[in-house]
């Protein structure tokens, strides 16, 4: 799993021009699958985002969680996220998990984040051309790699 994780004031994801998700708040969470993927990583990932301080405090310290702001989830399925460069100038995405197992981790991972933070979350359409709107906070973002962790 590689996660690109941005605290955003706001974001907005549109398919056909039509308005599919929005936060105020709270984290904009670009979600790749690889082949290898599963519930398990997936729970990890959940904890770790939901749990992890990137929000500041009264001191402007990043200390606080999208949990302990009572922040919103925005969540983006990215296979694009598996482009291996490395020979040629034409992305391959081998490593990206196959779309049927894909969609039903990326459904599995939007429910645990619901669970985990006991409120709705927003996403896009799987496999959708989307256009993502965010304005960063901080700028803060965080690459997360389940090969990493």
């Amino acid at each position: 799993m590689k996660i690109v994780l941005q605290r955003a004031k706001y974001a907005e994801v549109k398919v056909n021009e039509k308005s599919v998700g929005k936060i105020e708040k709270g984290l904009l969470i670009f979600l790749g699958i690889g082949k290898n993927d599963d519930e398990k990583i997936a729970d990890k990932f959940v904890k770790k985002i939901c749990n992890l301080r990137i929000f500041e405090d009264e001191t402007k310290k990043m200390n606080k969680s999208v949990k302990d702001i009572n922040g919103d989830i925005l969540i983006i399925s990215q296979f694009t996220l598996y482009a291996n460069c490395k020979s040629g100038n034409r992305p391959s995405f081998t490593e990206a998990c196959e779309p049927q197992k894909a969609n039903e981790l990326y459904e599995y991972f939007k429910k645990m984040c619901s669970k985990e933070l006991k409120k709705n979350i927003q996403s896009g359409v799987f496999g959708a051309d989307m256009k993502v709107e965010l304005l960063n906070d901080g700028p803060v973002t965080i690459i997360l790699d389940s090969e990493k962790m």
